[in-house]
Parts: structure tokens; C-alpha cells; sequence
């Protein structure tokens, strides 16, 4: 059996308790962080975790992608992820040149950084409002993350907001004013996919 389907097969075996997420993004907006974040914040609430990016061209605004995964048990697959449970996609355009759904379960589910209106299994949050309002900046990374937390439901909302102050805290220590404009941002972008569910 070649690597690819031996791979396949182990992360069936091993995930049957935990979630496997897919991150699309352009270099520069934070999908690698934001995966980084997560796996950070999840290991804090005792959960086994996985968060890393598969290199390509390191270059602002080439595509990027990179992937969690997030488990009660040991995780013992190391490979990229080929049937996440949920894909986040943090720059809209790259639903034109990327299969975002490749590989997709059936039961999963998208997270789309969009002003557009949710549509089944796709969720939609205008991260790059959200984070304008909050920060003044067009940050999406933010509000992706608080939106995959919210839809996947991978730990309890005040669980994940208290757990990523003290990360922002530590994170920016030396730009505090920064720290209030994302949690804002967590939580608008928390109480938007609220809203869809």
C-alpha cells in the first residue's frame, strides 16, 4: 500500500475521537498563525493537538495552507490532513483556483471569510469587517478563529476566549491596546456564527 493510502487509512483509525481541520489562506493573513493559535489554546484545555503549515512557496499573497488537528486521544498520524472535518478559508478568492472541498466528510462543514450570506454546510463570516471594526486593520485571522471554535465546537466559548486573553497577553505584552481589539474581534465574529447556527 503506498504512503498516501496508508496515511488515509491511519488517520481514520486514529481520529475517530477528535476533529481534523484544513486552513486556506494567502501568505500574510495569519491562516498559519491562527492554526498555531488554536492548537496552543486546545492543548491548554487538555485536548492532544496537532497545528502546523505545509510549505510551499513562502511569498506574500501566494496561497498557504495549514491544518489542526485536536483530539481526547494520543494522535499518532503525522501527515497532512486529506479528510478534514472542517475547512476554513480565510481569502475568499481562493475559491477560484483551490478544490477547498477536496476531500471534505460528508457531514463537514466550510467556514468562508465573505460579506455573502450562509449557504448549507458553508458558513460565511466577514472577517475582514469584523476585524476593521475591531482593530482598524483588515486582520481576518482573528475572526476565522473564534468562527471555526464557534462551528466546530471544539471547547466551550468561555473557555476559548479566557484561554486566548492570556495568549494574546503574553503574545503582546508589548502592545496592549492591541489585545482588547481582538478579543473584540473573537467576539464578534463568535456571536456572527452564533447567529447562522
Amino acid at each position: 500500500m503506498n504512503n498516501y493510502m496508508k496515511n488515509i487509512h491511519e488517520t481514520e483509525d486514529t481520529m475517530k475521537n477528535g476533529i481534523e481541520i484544513r486552513w486556506h489562506g494567502r501568505g500574510g493573513q495569519g491562516a498559519k498563525t491562527a492554526a498555531l493559535l488554536l492548537a496552543d489554546v486546545a492543548f491548554k484545555t487538555g485536548q492532544n493537538v496537532q497545528g502546523f503549515p505545509e510549505y510551499g512557496p513562502e511569498r506574500m499573497g501566494a496561497p498557504i495552507t495549514a491544518y489542526n488537528r485536536i483530539s481526547q486521544d494520543v494522535i499518532r498520524v503525522h501527515s497532512n490532513i486529506y479528510h478534514p472535518d472542517y475547512v476554513v478559508v480565510v481569502d475568499e478568492t481562493l475559491l477560484e483556483s483551490v478544490d477547498v472541498t477536496a476531500g471534505l466528510k460528508k457531514e463537514g462543514a466550510i467556514i468562508v471569510n465573505t460579506p455573502k450570506s450562509k449557504e448549507g454546510d458553508v458558513y460565511t463570516v466577514d472577517g475582514r469587517k469584523i476585524s476593521v471594526d475591531a482593530l482598524g486593520k483588515n486582520f481576518p485571522n482573528s475572526p476565522m478563529l473564534a468562527a471555526i471554535v464557534a462551528v466546530s465546537k471544539v471547547m466551550p466559548r468561555d473557555k476559548f476566549i479566557t484561554e486566548m486573553r492570556a495568549s494574546y497577553e503574553h503574545k503582546f505584552a508589548k502592545k496592549p491596546e492591541v489585545i482588547d481589539g481582538n478579543m473584540k474581534a473573537l467576539e464578534m465574529a463568535f456571536d456572527a456564527v452564533e447567529a447562522l447556527m
